[in-house]
């Protein structure tokens, strides 16, 4: 769980670099541009998958510290619980930062206008059903990846006969990687 929790952090401050490493140079961001970015992050649930960071990387604490000594779990989940409470106020530090890089990437109009259509039933159903269609659209991809890689090779395969008839057709068959 440990590398999970790292990967994503790295993958997250990967991403967010470039836009910090502008936020130096770059001019001051209105507040009402921000507003509109903390309004699309919310409506996008853009930071929802960031929520178990904190209790993940307690409870994986706690479990590396009670495999050292178990005698002392009472004081390990007082101890665990009182500080992860104490640093769940800084998830607003990550809220303003995406609100940044929003902000940076998107317009003040721009960011109105996903918020208000994430904000209609259409938007809403579209959140919803994201996974879903995500899922769909894959499956769809890999039959026709199948398709047309299948294809591709037939069709090479009997033009490449008529050039040389002693290739067999097997070899000219091409690794498939749908799942």
């Amino acid at each position: 769980m440990k590398f999970a929790i790292s990967g994503r952090k790295a993958m997250f401050a990967a991403a967010l670099l470039p836009f910090l490493a502008q936020g130096v140079a770059a001019q001051e961001i209105a507040q009402s541009h921000l507003d509109a970015a903390r309004v699309a992050i919310k409506a996008l649930n853009a930071t929802d998958q960031f929520d178990r960071i904190l209790p993940t990387a307690a409870e994986t604490l706690r479990q590396e510290l009670l495999k050292k000594d178990p005698n002392l779990s009472e004081q390990i989940n007082t101890i665990i619980t009182d500080q992860t409470i104490a640093l769940a106020g800084r998830r607003s530090d990550l809220e303003s930062e995406a609100a940044r890089v929003y902000a940076r990437v998107f317009s003040e109009e721009e960011l109105k206008a996903i918020s208000a259509f994430y904000d209609t039933p259409a938007g809403q159903k579209l959140m919803k059903e994201a996974p879903i269609l995500v899922r769909e659209l894959v499956k769809a991809a890999n039959i026709w990846q199948d398709g047309i890689a299948r294809d591709l090779a037939q069709n090479v395969g009997a033009e490449l006969a008529k050039v040389a008839p002693n290739l067999p057709v097997e070899e000219a068959q091409p690794a498939q990687q749908g799942g």
